[in-house]
């Protein structure tokens, strides 16, 4: 592998140059006055035909690339190509082929912002198509769009590897997966809540056209959370940019879902923690809800289909009826007291916030009772481990929920990190909620450009996701049925809701070949109805047990016969 970068000199030369002349046209790497590198070419004598570059050359005459301002869709300093890779198809531990992997930064418009990281890959082999791959959390770490996108199939083959350009970026920001810090500066916030979709797509855009003299054909994304949340942005804020995108459990309302998250930690620790559900009896609530439902689809294999039937077989009158306390007092882990069904009864309800963010007031409940387990990504409780919190509002120490709520209560709402989030109150931060509610939200986006130019859309959602509730991906397509009307909803959404499935985790952790399914949709017309998964939990991937995804409402019920539990075959999907 032969590595081509700038030196530091000339990186930090091009930064200062580029902040003080928005729209600098060049920087130290070659070509005109427009900061675009034409085409590689060999030194010839007269008469002769110069000869094509190579791949490596090709590569190497990315390095150093300055991209103005004026190249980029929303306010920058311009972007700078700080290192240009490339990478033989036989070097160690690559399975991607042969590529150019470039790297750089995004140079803020204001002082004191911090840069955005990029990484654009380049397949030698090229399909024409270009996949931009989200982030996750509250972002701050390079997506590099060198491994698999959101729910690949285990064993398949990379995008880079088919011949996609793969891209991706940091959010505009460094940090932990949770750390809500950078929201403190204006900007970085911005380009966490819509911009940087937009960015780092326009300076891939130049980045590909240097390279290969042509556009993709073809330009899709694919998320999860809050890449989820930026797969929305892509379609609904910048439709003319992407063909189709695929939002897997998006977190496209994210103040008043951290507003549900940190009410749920409310839930648990307000009255000395009172409330709070130790592990054992979290075990003991989650063992129930599947004593009750597993079997209701069909099949007792440790995933529940049949949410509705569930919600009817055992709901928080049957936990009043069957693990309450004797007297409502807390007698030891094999009951509930009545501060502990009062708080599992806030979190499987709606939350409503008291007045409304970007149009939407009420969260949707969580799945505490459907199945939700509510572990830390499948390992240990993720309600945290005391009944009152620390002051750090850690994970895992303290629950999940209520550490991106209190982070997003900190920094993104009051704007002071020594808040305590058991005191805070949204009410006292209306207008601020609101504000955000137009940085952060994609509730009113509206997808009518992104329909009418024929893109198409993806949802998906696993019904026990204990980090984002099902039901609030539920609420976003009801509310596009709401504006367009089923036919028209049907002929660019489809939504897909995966029992057993959690946030990218679960006792069925989904696997789909959603590339192929979004690109046959859009390329050939090929509308998605029933889509083949398999479990990704599988040591051995050809060993994976399969199972439909079906359109929502409808789920899978198991027809088959015994012995054939493992095969998608088994399974019809069904409304009741």
């Amino acid at each position: 592998m032969r590595r081509i970068s700038l030196k530091a000199r000339r990186t930090a030369g091009c930064v200062a140059l580029l902040l003080a002349m928005q729209g600098l046209a060049s920087c130290g790497g070659g070509g005109g006055g427009t900061g675009f590198i034409g085409p590689v070419t060999t030194a010839t004598t007269a008469g002769t035909t110069p000869a094509a570059p190579t791949a490596q050359d090709a590569c190497a005459g990315i390095s150093g690339m300055s991209i103005p301002a004026s190249m980029i869709g929303k306010p920058t300093s311009g972007a700078i190509v700080q290192s240009a890779t490339f990478v033989a198809a036989d070097a160690k531990d690559n399975t991607n082929g042969e590529y150019c992997a470039v790297t750089g930064i995004i140079v803020p418009a204001t002082a004191g912002a911090p840069t955005m990281e990029f990484q654009v890959n380049l397949p030698t082999q090229w399909n024409e198509r270009a996949l931009h791959m989200g982030g996750g959390g509250y972002d701050g770490t390079l997506v590099t769009g060198l491994g698999p996108y959101v729910s690949q199939p285990n064993g398949t083959p990379n995008a880079l590897k088919q011949g996609y350009v793969t891209l991706g970026g940091d959010g505009g920001h460094k940090g932990a997966v949770f750390d809500g810090t950078f929201a403190l500066n204006d900007e970085a916030l911005l380009n966490y809540g819509q911009l940087s979709v937009k960015k780092v797509h326009d300076v891939a855009m130049a980045i590909i056209q240097k390279r290969y003299g042509a556009k993709p054909r073809r330009f899709y994304f694919i998320g999860g959370s809050q890449g989820g949340h930026e797969g929305l942005d892509a379609a609904a804020r910048y439709a003319a940019d992407y063909d189709g995108v695929i939002a897997n459990y998006p977190a496209y309302n994210l103040s008043l879902l951290q507003q549900a998250s940190l009410y749920v930690g409310r839930a648990l620790y307000d009255n000395g923690g009172a409330g709070w559900i130790n592990d054992n009896k979290r075990k003991l609530l989650v063992n129930a809800v599947y004593a009750a439902c597993d079997s209701l689809d069909g099949l007792s294999d440790g995933i529940i289909g049949n949410i509705q039937a569930c919600n009817a077989a055992f709901n928080i009158n049957t936990v009043k009826a069957t693990l309450r306390c004797p007297g409502g007092a807390d007698a030891g882990d094999s009951c509930l007291s009545d501060a502990q069904i009062n708080a599992i009864d806030k979190i499987s309800s709606p939350y409503d916030l008291g007045f409304p963010i970007a149009g939407q007031q009420v969260f949707a409940r969580w799945p505490l009772l459907e199945g939700g387990d509510f572990s830390f990504f499948g390992a240990g409780s993720a309600l945290g481990f005391a009944p009152v919190p620390t002051s750090a509002a850690t994970p895992p120490a303290d629950a999940l929920l209520y550490t991106i709520g209190a982070a997003h209560a900190r920094y993104f709402v009051a704007k002071d990190p020594l808040l305590n989030p058991l005191t805070y109150d949204p009410a006292n931060y209306k207008a601020r909620l609101q504000e955000l509610g137009g940085i952060t939200e994609v509730t009113q986006q509206s997808l009518e450009a992104f329909r009418a130019k024929g893109g198409k859309l993806i949802l998906t959602h696993g019904t026990t996701d204990g980090l984002i509730s099902p039901h609030n991906t539920e609420d976003y397509y009801n509310l596009q049925v709401t504006q367009f009307g089923q036919p028209a909803v049907d002929s660019f959404i489809r939504f897909f809701m995966i029992p057993g499935f959690d946030h990218g985790s679960g006792r069925y952790n989904l696997g789909y070949d959603g590339l192929a399914v979004l690109s046959n949709w859009v390329e050939n017309g090929q509308a998605p109805d029933t889509i083949a998964s398999v479990d990704n939990n599988a040591a051995d991937p050809a060993a994976a047990r399969s199972r439909p995804m079906c359109r929502w409402p409808l789920w899978p019920r198991f027809t088959g016969a015994a012995g054939t539990e493992s095969n998608a075959s088994s399974y019809t999907c069904t409304a009741s």
